[in-house]
């Protein structure tokens, strides 16, 4: 019977992976499928960034030998040019499917899920590469402007009907929606996968029972930390429903639960579906735009939401209300 079953998983998986498009199949982790889906995505705060060249890569549940485990959102060091795709878990023939993250020029499909920080689902309005430089929306970025220069201001605005934390596409209550013809093409760009910093980030929750699902119910101790790796009190943000400080960028559901007005709906992730209508993977719900780059000389006008990039970065396209 143990063989049997064995034999039935493996022909799950390999079912779960066929039913992938084709330009996703590099980025599908075959053997990792389960029949659970993946916790609600936790609230969190963002730690602020470290310094220039840092790119929020948002939280995730993975799983291991005891579970579903949490890892924390973090700042990494950027691939100069690149842009971090989150990866997913995905509903496929009976199972769950992780699809792993992967550095490239353009954002791909993460499942429409909201992860927060510019990750509204569709494409990323964090920030854009201008040559060797990453501009910053402080809106979505926790930011020292004593050491970062580079931002811009730039709400952002989900449109979407419901509000909730789902962490997973398709399947029972999981996130609808599919990759448009210019995400698929992303997903078959030349990509860089995790760094290895990222890799040991994802190791070192793994070895932390206090991430574990069946642990911390939810809530992790480390909801994100200042950079990959460090599981310490510097820069720790736990994972809890509370208000952020003045400023600091949060992943929780807070615009329409009448928080202050530092809480405006670009520094919340809503953890509802964005709207995929005629959404590109380069393209954002941006709105409300300030020209409030301090760039240095960028040549850059965010009131047109046209990001440019030397390195094949985000060009976000029109700026309009969604309201």
């Amino acid at each position: 019977m143990y063989k049997i079953g064995l034999f039935l998983c493996s022909a799950l998986v390999a079912l779960a992976v066929l039913a992938v498009p084709v330009g996703s199949h590099a980025q599908v982790v075959v053997g990792v499928s389960i029949h659970v889906g993946p916790p609600a995505l936790p609230v969190y705060t963002q730690p602020i960034c470290p310094g220039p060249g840092y790119v929020w890569t948002p939280g995730y549940w993975a799983y291991g030998d005891e579970g579903y485990y949490w890892v924390p959102g973090t700042w990494v060091v950027a691939p100069v040019g690149m842009l971090w795709t989150p990866g997913y878990w995905g509903w496929g023939e009976g199972v769950y499917v992780w699809h792993a993250g992967y550095w490239g020029p353009h954002i791909g499909f993460y499942g429409g899920i909201n992860y927060g920080f510019g990750y509204t689902g569709v494409g990323y309005a964090g920030g854009y590469w201008r040559g060797h430089d990453f501009f910053y929306n402080r809106t979505v970025n926790n930011i020292n402007f004593t050491s970062i220069h580079n931002t811009y201001e730039k709400t952002v605005v989900i449109n979407h009907t419901t509000i909730n934390h789902i962490s997973y596409n398709g399947g029972p209550g999981g996130i609808n929606a599919r990759a448009t013809a210019a995400e698929e093409a992303a997903a078959r760009e030349h990509h860089i996968e995790g760094t290895r910093e990222q890799m040991d980030h994802e190791h070192a929750a793994r070895n932390n029972r206090n991430q574990l699902a069946s642990v911390n119910h939810g809530r992790p101790a480390f909801g994100a930390t200042s950079k990959a790796g460090e599981f310490n009190d510097h820069g720790r943000t736990n994972a809890a429903h509370f208000n952020p400080p003045h400023g600091a960028p949060s992943s929780g559901p807070s615009a329409e639960h009448g928080r202050p007005d530092y809480s405006n709906p670009g520094h919340e992730n809503g953890h509802g579906g964005a709207s995929r209508e005629n959404s590109q993977p380069s393209h954002q719900a941006h709105v409300e735009s300030t020209p409030h780059s301090s760039g240095g000389g960028s040549g850059h006008d965010e009131r047109d939401g046209s990001h440019g990039s030397d390195h094949g970065g985000e060009h976000h396209g029109d700026t309009k209300h969604a309201r």
